[in-house]
């Protein structure tokens, strides 16, 4: 799961280290949140204090592609011919 936290930040002029402190927690807690599996209610916190909604923190997922919920590797889906 690719979250496009940075992406955002950077787009509103924000830094990783002022989304923390909004957050209220650390640089370093934060950046462990959106590299790991964070969960619904720390999503909900980020999207709050960027101004976003939660579907827009993921990375946009290229057409007939799956992301593999183990390892998250990006499979391609090709039809049978």
């Amino acid at each position: 799961m690719e979250l496009r936290v940075k992406e955002i930040c950077k787009e509103k002029g924000l830094q990783m280290q002022e989304l923390a402190d909004k957050l209220g927690i650390t640089r370093i807690t934060l950046t462990r949140n959106i590299s790991g599996n964070p969960t619904i209610s720390t999503l909900e916190n980020i999207a709050t204090a960027l101004g976003v909604t939660v579907p827009e923190l993921f990375a946009p997922q290229p057409t007939n592609t799956i992301t593999c919920p183990h390892c998250g590797a990006v499979l391609e889906i090709r039809e049978k011919e």
